[in-house]
């Protein structure tokens, strides 16, 4: 299988910078296409949020060139995986604590992860960056790691009062500002015909989940073109309702 991708970030209408970093690396292999899609939203003073997403965005450039093509003819492929990402992300943590406190800032950054690898994804997620399937409806794949998600786990808030809180964007844990870090993982199997979205939070409190469908959905996404025109459009539609963080949005067609 192959795929059509398409990757696209703002700044915003309020932020001086953009603290939001994204990747998307492919590899032709034994077994077909790797693709590897990372999202990361930073966040800390004097835009360090910056150094804080492009530390975790280098640290998988880095093993997706060098350590997973040890992994790929190994039986235990997905344990292996996840153990490496698991050491990987602990290892940002450390290093991103470590700087901000040098300059005595609090630094951190969201991570969502997404690899594709023979007829199988696999997801690592920590913060509120999301991954979402998209087929005959828009599914969401991984769990914020949020007050608004706690609350609402715990039955204490609503998704409409979550949609709204002021705290919506206070996040549990987050890589370099927590110093315990339980990541989430998630697999399964993906099939042509699919799209897979990933966001930073700023893509998705302006817009509809039938928005995102309607212009991101199988059928809409034909080309690589039509592709980064949707995803540019949802982008202004956020900002043009006053959205005020950073926008990334990433997405793949499974062909």
């Amino acid at each position: 299988m192959s795929f059509l991708t398409t990757v696209h970030t703002d700044v915003g209408i309020k932020k001086s910078t953009n603290q939001d970093s994204a990747l998307l690396m492919e590899a032709q292999t034994d077994f077909g296409s790797v693709l590897l899609s990372v999202i990361c939203d930073g966040m800390g003073g004097l835009a360090k949020g910056e150094v804080a997403s492009a530390t975790v965005i280098d640290a998988f450039v880095t093993w997706f060139e060098h350590e997973l093509p040890k992994l790929l003819h190994r039986e235990d492929c997905e344990r292996m995986i996840f153990g490496e990402w698991e050491e990987l992300i602990m290892d940002c943590n450390q290093k991103i604590a470590a700087y901000a406190a040098e300059l005595k800032l609090s630094m951190g950054t969201t991570l969502n992860a997404l690899l594709f690898l023979k007829d199988k994804y696999y997801i690592v997620n920590v913060g509120d960056s999301r991954a979402y399937l998209l087929t005959d409806a828009l599914y969401q794949l991984t769990k914020d790691h949020s007050f608004v998600q706690r609350e609402m786990d715990m039955g204490r808030m609503t998704p409409e009062e979550a949609a709204v809180s002021p705290r919506r964007n206070v996040l549990l844990q987050c890589v370099g500002a927590s110093p315990i870090i339980t990541p989430d993982y998630f697999s399964g199997n993906y099939a042509p015909g699919q799209v897979y979205m990933q966001c930073s939070d700023g893509f998705r409190h302006a817009v509809t989940p039938e928005e995102i469908y309607q212009y991101l959905n199988p059928e809409a996404l034909t080309d690589e073109a039509t592709m980064k025109e949707n995803a540019v459009y949802l982008t202004e539609l956020n900002k043009n309702r006053r959205e005020t963080d950073n926008i990334t949005v990433l997405a793949v067609k499974v062909i």
